[in-house]
């Protein structure tokens, strides 16, 4: 996963035009909208190298909300309309993310035996290693566009981001850990 991809994947047009349709062109976040949050995010997926469903599930992470994010753009009741749109593999990554309860997740997280704990059902389980990198590789997308694009939220957690993915580590492709430290160590800004 080292590789460059400035292609969006299939599905990327769709997904962009419901999120569109679903005003994250007007919801604001850090950096300007949601849209261009999720647009960023999923830009980043595929300098990294990622999968088109993964980079799919970065442009629509936000879609049910997140630990950190709290609007929902589409109800939980509605993932098959969403997996019909960019795929069952993205949208389950999406789910994934969306789901976590990161307080009781993130520390357990590098551990192949650590319990993923859903902030939804509030049920525990163990991913699948390839899942565990995908979810660790979405995460450092999304707040290294975060920490980029806003100082002041760099500022206050760029030392406990540099942590996190320090210990995530082994769960990150070497662009991605790369992008870690270039733009959290201190000397970054």
């Amino acid at each position: 996963m080292d590789g460059r991809s400035s292609v969006a994947p299939a599905g990327a047009g769709r997904a962009v035009t419901l999120l569109r349709g679903l005003g994250a062109e007007e919801l604001k976040h850090p950096g300007g909208t949601l849209l261009a949050h999720c647009q960023r995010v999923q830009e980043r997926l595929g300098r990294w190298g990622a999968r088109p469903a993964l980079q799919l599930a970065g442009l629509c992470h936000a879609f049910y909300g997140t630990d950190g994010f709290p609007t929902a753009l589409l109800p939980l009741e509605r993932r098959p309309q969403l997996a019909a749109l960019i795929g069952i593999e993205a949208e389950s990554l999406v789910y994934l993310y969306a789901g976590c309860d990161r307080r009781a997740t993130y520390p357990a997280l590098p551990s192949e035996d650590g319990a993923f704990r859903d902030r939804f059902t509030g049920q525990t389980f163990v991913p699948s290693p390839r899942r565990r990198r995908d979810f660790a590789e979405l995460t450092a997308a999304n707040e290294l566009d975060i920490a980029a694009s806003d100082p002041a939220l760099h500022a206050r957690w760029s030392h406990d981001l540099l942590a996190l993915f320090t210990r995530l580590r082994p769960l990150l492709t070497d662009p991605a850990w790369r992008d870690c430290r270039t733009l959290l160590t201190p000397t970054a800004r």
